[in-house]
């Protein structure tokens, strides 16, 4: 049986030895969050000067700006701090392999499958399933966070990709600092990841969202075209594809919510790609992302605003599905595969065949099986449960904010029930 886990000290936390330690030493040694002391830092790890068109400068000058909160920890100044650096040094890496190799713009990023919904609608769970196929390559977490090697950086004397090695302990520091990070997101190396971290390196994308409160990022985002940011994605791709050769497979399958509030953009960079759309309450992402950013506030700020947090990504879903209603039909029926939550949840096998035949894919013996042995050593929940509480932690009734996404449910009938009973 599941594990399951209350979580009874979101707005007031009750901090372990660990946490407390952690903060403590951290915020008798601060960090400084700056611009030329990114930038130098990236260029003291890899030996290169070159970070390529000046315009990321502007992006992330508006990350520190929101970074610099006097209500930030010093321990997530450090994390924020460390995160900027692996992006700008990974931009170094690429610019430098864009000069050695410009034939990679040559790669072809053959019909990728692309899964979009919201958090907590299925999307990790089928990406895993689609992404243990042999035949397709996906993202494990040590690649999307440093998506290149770095030359200048000397090789593990246990023979670890370095890479591999730093990401495996991140998570065990994390498990230590936040030990309920692994019911809610685990984030071992081997998980398979967003797609959206290949925007990083151009200080792009919603992810930094998740990472503290941007709220003034989050409205320059919305209000510029996301398309020079994807195109940059598919050119990490691009290089990803040509620096394996042919040791990896030549076939793409990722996912990102973002993606569903970008869909316009997405069919212009990956026309012929195979969308797979899931369907699923919207206040089960809202609660589940909110009571995880809280959680991991209690590392990262000196106080919690849980008002504040439920507010904001109530707002942010309602964004993500108010634009999904509007664009989904650009991905015509022929390139889409519909799914919604609760079917999938009773018949994987069923929707992977289904994303199968639209992809063009044969659903081999060999891929089934390969597919089940996923599931056979992944179980899920082995972490515990969260027991989520939306009324008794932030104060909101579920029907009544269910409200709020009439229109999604008007526009999908065939696809999503409005629960009648919470």
């Amino acid at each position: 049986m599941t594990k399951q886990i209350a979580i009874a000290d979101l707005g007031a936390p009750q901090l372990t030895d660990a946490q407390r330690g952690g903060i403590e030493y951290m915020e008798a040694n601060p960090v400084e969050i700056g611009l030329d002391s990114i930038l130098e830092s990236a260029r003291e790890r890899t030996g290169l000067g070159d970070f390529g068109p000046d315009d990321f400068r502007v992006r992330l000058g508006r990350l520190i700006d929101e970074w610099n909160d006097d209500n930030l920890l010093q321990v997530n100044r450090m994390i924020l701090r460390d995160m900027a650096v692996r992006h700008v040094t990974t931009r170094l890496l690429e610019q430098d392999y864009r000069k050695q190799h410009p034939e990679f713009r040559d790669e072809v990023i053959d019909r990728p499958i692309i899964v979009v919904g919201l958090p907590r609608s299925g999307t990790t769970h089928l990406l895993n399933l689609l992404g243990s196929d042999s035949r397709l390559r996906s993202l494990p977490l040590w690649e999307s966070s440093e998506p290149l090697p770095n030359p200048a950086e000397p090789p593990r004397e246990d023979g670890r990709d370095p890479r591999y090695a730093r990401t495996a302990e991140l998570w065990e520091m994390a498990q230590v600092s936040s030990p309920l990070s692994a019911a809610m997101h685990p984030m071992d190396p081997d998980h398979f990841h967003e797609d959206l971290d290949l925007m990083c390196p151009n200080v792009a994308s919603y992810v930094y969202e998740w990472m503290s409160r941007v709220p003034r990022w989050r409205d320059c985002y919305y209000a510029e075209d996301q398309t020079p940011h994807y195109e940059y994605q598919k050119a990490m791709l691009q290089i990803m594809q040509h620096a394996a050769g042919n040791t990896r497979p030549r076939r793409w399958v990722n996912k990102c919510p973002q993606h569903l509030e970008q869909l316009r953009v997405l069919k212009a960079i990956y026309p012929d790609a195979t969308v797979v759309l899931t369907y699923r309450d919207p206040v089960d992402a809202i609660q589940s992302a909110a009571t995880m950013m809280g959680y991991a506030e209690r590392m990262r700020y000196s106080s919690i605003d849980t008002q504040g947090l439920v507010d904001y990504w109530s707002d942010r879903v309602d964004h993500l599905l108010r634009a999904c209603v509007r664009d989904r039909d650009v991905w015509p029926e022929e390139q889409r595969v519909d799914v919604p939550f609760e079917p999938f949840m009773k018949d994987p096998m069923h929707f992977v065949r289904q994303v199968h035949a639209k992809a063009g894919l044969e659903t081999t013996a060999q891929s089934v099986a390969e597919i089940e042995h996923f599931v056979e050593t992944h179980q899920r929940g082995k972490f515990g449960q969260v027991v989520y509480d939306l009324e008794g932690d932030f104060g909101v009734s579920r029907q009544e904010l269910r409200k709020r996404f009439d229109y999604y449910f008007d526009a999908f009938p065939d696809l999503l029930s409005r629960p009648t009973d919470d």
